[in-house]
């Protein structure tokens, strides 16, 4: 274990504003990824029992472990856009539709990602009534990234200074959380860095160039419920995805990224080369979604139970505060500027602002919405209830979520006695945060991510130490673990606000260094890989503008598509699979390995696997429909 640097590591955070708001702490400011957690340590004998104890358990398939890896915010087209499959197969992006050509550049079809504003309308829309094209788009901002190496945060001044604070990376990639910062002025300052910048056409664009290496600090953009379907502009024929610089610079006064939505990486020219080299070497898809519009935490509850999450009493509904409730028709006189952009929804109710036009959407397509009458479903980003080790949050219900009886994937595992654990960079540190630590060491406890774990919201888990024990980890116990041989059956694992890969807060390169040091790890146990899958991907797109196809499964989503790679013995070769995919599906692929029921009636993973032809393989026939994953497997040879 490093020995902790002593930094005078102030709570600065508690008075930071972001979109205008000030945020409770640091932690605000990093959405943080999920990581399953292991077992209890303990000694060698112990976890040998585990680790036989799970490769006991029956299983429909030859994987025994399953660990889920998921960074934060980036969207399929933004990471994989020009990205060229191996061996023949076909892919959907910006390079094979003809948007952009190989070297990032407008390609003959780069009208079909056309941006549009939209005049000022009387009340919300998900499918704007008139559009007026750009000329071109806004200018790219570096608003929220660091303009310059810092003592308290990454960059850092130095590596030792990074590898004092940081503990969960290889100690030969410690130096990439001391570069990239953006050398602009602070506050809302357009990105000079983006190759004509002000001069931008209209469609997406290469992010990085001359003057913007990929190991760089970028500006974030809008990513919440109301505001992604909006961009999304969807109608029966499907969504147009033509709104994204526009709701960005026009939901609140505070322009959020300009145009940040359309930049894209250059894989081909040597942006992301870890997650390339695993597409190239494994199975990938093109046809993955986020399983909910907007941000991380509904995206998160959505993999732990497959359902959103609802304001209540932990015994019935209730009603939350009325400042909370969210109002996305405009002000007056405003084009886009919402009255109350808030966490709550009534979404059973036709006549609070924002559900009708969805709900309309919906109903001509023949979805039905999922919303069960009267009752507050969370849209945007709201802290649990719980605290990391189990005390209750103090202040008013509202602003966090009350303690919920949502059941669980990790009910679930534990009822069929199928060890499971969820991994969370700098747990360790939050927990001794919220038992009172005034140790500057463990303000990287800030840097954890609450509301990326789905289990930390639930009574179940975090009524019963012995459970929460059990289950809730930090990530150097999952190191420990995969060094040891002992490792639960299902494990997710989310990086610190750090290394999560997060726009402003992370770059994507630290989140690669965060997998391959995961993979790295795996690969020295040769008998705990053979049976050991991991799936990496995203929590959601992040506001980045992909070019997929969005099913319509509920009121909730789908939202864009993410990046989504299978490593194991049984998914080597770069396919592409095109079946429809979200996060959920990661819930039916551990119900049917396991041999385990869909959580509950209403939720997600009662959906049917996608029916499709093979002159179109990404529109299910039977929607709504998401996979189970197991098309990204070959088990035909068990080595």
């Amino acid at each position: 274990m490093r020995s902790a640097l002593s930094l005078s590591l102030n709570l600065e955070a508690n008075a930071t504003v972001r979109h205008g708001k000030p945020v409770e702490s640091l932690r605000a400011v990093f959405s943080v990824c999920i990581v399953g957690s292991i077992l209890l340590g303990g000694a060698v004998s112990v976890r040998a029992g585990r680790l036989r104890a799970a490769a006991q358990v029956p299983t429909r398939t030859p994987i025994k472990h399953l660990i889920v890896i998921i960074g934060e915010n980036r969207s399929f087209d933004h990471v994989f856009g020009l990205y060229r499959p191996r061996g023949g197969q076909t892919i959907w992006n910006l390079l094979s539709r003809g948007i952009v050509n190989a070297g990032g550049k407008p390609g003959p079809n780069f009208a079909q990602a056309a941006q549009f504003r939209v005049p000022e309308q009387s009340a919300y829309y998900i499918s704007a009534p008139l559009k007026i094209p750009y000329a071109k788009l806004p200018v790219p901002f570096a608003d929220e990234a660091p303009a310059a190496q810092r003592e308290l945060w990454p960059p850092f001044k130095s590596v030792e200074m990074a590898a004092a604070v940081e503990p969960d990376l290889n100690p030969s990639e410690e130096w990439l959380l001391t570069t990239g910062a953006t050398g602009l002025p602070k506050g809302q300052t357009a990105d000079t860095r983006v190759e004509h910048y002000d001069d931008l056409p209209d469609g997406p664009f290469q992010l990085t160039g001359p003057r913007l290496p990929y190991d760089s600090y970028t500006g974030d953009t809008v990513h919440r419920f109301f505001q992604m379907w909006q961009q999304s502009d969807c109608t029966v024929a499907g969504c147009l995805d033509d709104l994204y610089p526009f709701v960005a610079v026009s939901y609140s006064h505070w322009n959020y990224g300009g145009s940040n939505s359309m930049a894209f990486y250059n894989v081909s020219a040597g942006d992301a080369p870890f997650l390339k080299k695993l597409a190239d070497e494994f199975t990938s898809s093109d046809n993955f979604h986020q399983a909910f519009m907007g941000g991380t935490g509904g995206n998160h509850m959505m993999l732990g139970t497959g359902d959103a999450i609802f304001f209540s009493d932990g015994s019935a509904d209730a009603v939350p505060p009325l400042d909370q409730i969210a109002n996305p028709n405009p002000r007056a006189g405003s084009a886009n500027n919402y009255i109350n952009d808030g966490r709550w929804i009534d979404c059973s109710n036709l006549e609070a602002p924002g559900v009708r036009p969805i709900r309309q959407y919906l109903r001509r397509l023949r979805v039905r919405s999922n919303c069960a009458p009267g009752r507050y479903y969370m849209i945007n980003n709201t802290e649990p209830g719980f605290l990391p080790n189990g005390a209750l949050r103090h202040g008013a219900y509202g602003t966090f979520l009350p303690p919920s009886n949502l059941r669980t994937i990790g009910d679930a595992l534990s009822e069929k006695g199928i060890s499971w654990a969820y991994f969370g960079g700098a747990f360790d540190a939050a927990l001794r945060l919220a038992r009172g630590s005034t140790n500057p060491a463990d303000r990287i406890g800030l840097a954890y991510c609450q509301i990326c774990n789905p289990f930390q919201y639930v009574s179940s888990i975090m009524t019963d130490a012995a459970a929460r024990k059990e289950h809730l980890k930090d990530v150097i116990d999952l190191f420990h673990d995969l060094e040891s041989g002992s490792l639960p059956s299902v494990c997710l694992v989310k990086p610190d606000g750090m290394l999560d890969g997060h726009p402003a807060s992370s770059k994507l390169d630290l989140f690669e260094a965060f997998v391959k040091n995961i993979l790295d790890r795996l690969d020295a146990n040769h008998v705990l890989k053979h049976d050991t899958a991991v799936f990496i991907t995203f929590d959601e797109s992040g506001g980045y503008y992909d070019s997929g196809y969005i099913e319509p499964v509920d009121f909730f989503g789908d939202g864009p598509r993410i990046p989504f790679i299978v490593v194991s013995d049984f998914s080597s070769g770069g396919r592409t699979v095109h079946t429809y995919y979200d996060h959920v599906s990661i819930l039916k692929f551990i119900e049917r390995n396991w041999m385990l029921k869909p959580l509950t009636a209403r939720s997600r993973d009662n959906l049917p696997n996608p029916i499709a032809s093979a002159l179109n393989p990404y529109i299910p026939r039977n929607r709504p429909a998401i996979g189970d994953l197991f098309e990204m497997f070959d088990f035909s040879n068990r080595h």
